[in-house]
């Protein structure tokens, strides 16, 4: 997936690489341990055609690897890559934005929890370099000087 190099915005072009609907919910299956395409389209109900774009895309774009299942077998696996392990934040963000705006009170969701004391993830918030929460009204963006 070709990113456009003429936008200085950095969330176009992270929407252009995984702003679409499918693309995160595969990267969220693959945070999930999801890592064969017959898995990834039983979990998400999508049709071959368009699971097999949105991984290629993904795979171009160097958020999935493709690795064998088991060695001598021709199966592939998909993983995260570094890249893609990066978008964890976001999927964070997005799930805890869905769980305060997007569900009824006491309506049954699923739960983001930690391994290292089984209870939910503290809201994310962005902070300074200081570590000082920043309201969106506390920042500004910097564009860079036309060419």
């Amino acid at each position: 997936m070709a990113i456009e190099p003429m936008t200085t915005c950095p969330v176009g072009r992270a929407l252009d690489l995984v702003g679409d609907r499918w693309s995160l919910l595969i990267v969220r299956e693959a945070f999930d341990g999801v890592r064969r395409f017959s898995d990834f389209q039983r979990r998400l109900g999508m049709s071959r055609s368009m699971l097999s774009q949105r991984l290629q895309a993904l795979l171009e774009a160097d958020v999935l690897a493709q690795r064998p299942l088991a060695e001598g077998r021709s199966y592939q696996e998909y993983v995260l890559t570094e890249r893609g392990r990066a978008l964890f934040p976001l999927v964070v963000a997005l799930r805890q934005w869905g769980e305060a705006f997007l569900f009824a009170k006491g309506e049954p969701r699923s739960v983001l929890q930690a391994d290292s004391d089984g209870q939910p993830l503290a809201p994310m918030l962005p902070r300074d370099q200081h570590g000082h929460v920043v309201a969106a009204a506390e920042t500004r963006v910097i564009k860079p000087p036309s060419p």
